[in-house]
């Protein structure tokens, strides 16, 4: 009886054996502990093994409620479900997951189901890995150990993915105002300036839209490109008010203005006014003075003239005395264009020169006819001629001949001598002798 009571339960155990051996699952995680950055994909490797290859859906589930109360709260997120968690497995042995642009909200525990299709059913549910999600981060270090940065000093960025731990493995790029500039964990930043300043971010070189938060680098420097406007002008009406306005390019901008002015070409100046707006209440010389933290700079100077008018009395003489040289100008010029045109060409000829005969007794008379060449003693033709009288003058010793002769002759006389001449206004002396 004894005998048949321990032979029992072994027996029960043989009956049962083959299908406890047919029902076994097997899951397997390759990492307890996954971190991924966030923007970048993420893949839990999981591998399985059922004896009798009856698996019929892989499901995973997310835990939503990581407290003292167990694993039992789960969300299941079907492969179908979401477009960013995807079920890269099959039904045989893999059964991965691949979470595209992991966000804090994916961090926390993961857990698989499985269905076969015996009559077991639905497994229990298989507790996986643990997701933790970062964020890039900037470091920024400078040789003052603060975060201002003034211009000419340097700094070096550092991109940190804290999923590395203390072995920096990933690749990075830099950005700056969204535009690449340079790969690599760290950038230096050397002999900054102005152009300097604007918004750093860096990202997985293999995954752009693992951003990081925005570093932002805004460099100071003193003032500079400091001048002086004047409204409405240097020249200064004697009722009018002047307006000078002090600018300058300064960050941290300008805290103190100072307006001076200058006294005996320099030699001393005087502290006038203490806004960016001054309004003179002279004329002279004024420079403007600006500072800020890192330094100081002066305008150059600007020269305030009172603005000169002729009196009344002078303006009229003036434009009176301009109007009369300007008449007599005009009068002298039209006067001798005149005259030019109204002058006759030269000619030295004579025509039809006739000496009728006379019984008058003469000491001598000569003349000279200018003629060079008979042929052309028709060129007086058509000019205008004059009738020329000229006188005879005797030797007193032939008086009463003279007298006589006188009154002897009238103009009907054939003694009587007339000649035709062309005459210029200027006659040729060459062609006439005594």
């Amino acid at each position: 009886m004894l005998i048949k009571h321990k032979i029992l339960p072994w027996t029960l155990m043989l009956l049962l054996l083959p299908d406890i051996l047919c029902n076994i699952l097997k899951v397997e995680y390759q990492q307890q502990h996954i971190c991924a950055v966030k923007g970048s994909s993420a893949v839990i490797q999981c591998s399985f093994h059922h004896t009798d290859n009856l698996v019929k859906k892989v499901q995973w589930g997310h835990e939503t409620n990581n407290s003292s109360k167990g694993h039992s709260n789960f969300n299941i997120k079907y492969i179908n479900t979401s477009s960013r968690f995807l079920y890269i497995g099959d039904k045989n042995r893999n059964c991965s997951l691949k979470i595209h642009q992991v966000n804090h909200d994916d961090k926390g525990l993961y857990a698989t189901r499985f269905i076969t299709s015996n009559k077991r059913g639905t497994w229990p549910v298989r507790i996986g890995p643990m997701l933790k999600v970062v964020d890039l981060n900037i470091l920024m270090t400078n040789p003052h150990g603060n975060e201002a940065v003034k211009e000419g000093e340097s700094a070096n960025l550092t991109c940190i993915n804290s999923c590395d731990g203390l072995n920096v493995t990933s690749a990075f790029t830099w950005f700056k105002n969204g535009e690449p500039i340079k790969e690599g964990p760290v950038l230096n930043l050397r002999n900054m300036s102005s152009s300097s300043s604007g918004n750093y971010t860096c990202s997985l070189k293999t995954n752009t839209g693992t951003t990081s938060g925005v570093k932002n680098i805004d460099v100071e420097y003193s003032p500079k490109n400091t001048s002086v406007s004047v409204s409405p002008s240097l020249e200064v009406d004697p009722d009018s008010n002047v307006t000078l306005i002090c600018s300058s390019h300064a960050k941290p901008p300008v805290e103190n203005y100072t307006w001076f002015k200058i006294h005996d070409n320099y030699a001393h100046m005087t502290a006038v006014g203490h806004k960016p707006v001054f309004f003179p209440s002279n004329v002279g010389q004024y420079l403007c003075s600006v500072t800020n933290t890192h330094g100081s700079q002066n305008s150059s100077v600007v020269t305030l003239k009172m603005k000169v008018y002729w009196a009344t009395a002078t303006r009229d003489i003036l434009i009176i005395a301009v109007a009369v040289i300007l008449v007599v100008t005009t009068v002298i010029a039209i006067t001798r264009l005149n005259n030019n045109n109204t002058r006759a060409p030269t000619t030295d000829c004579g025509e039809n020169i006739q000496v009728a005969p006379t019984t008058l007794n003469t000491e001598s008379v000569n003349w000279l006819i200018c003629d060079d060449h008979q042929q052309e003693a028709n060129q007086c033709e058509g000019r205008t001629t004059e009738l020329i009288y000229g006188t005879v003058v005797f030797k007193p010793n032939r008086e009463s001949n003279m007298q006589q002769t006188i009154h002897t002759y009238n103009d009907d006389d054939e003694g009587v001598i007339y000649s035709t001449v062309c005459r210029s206004q200027q006659l040729n002396p060459s062609c006439f002798t005594s």
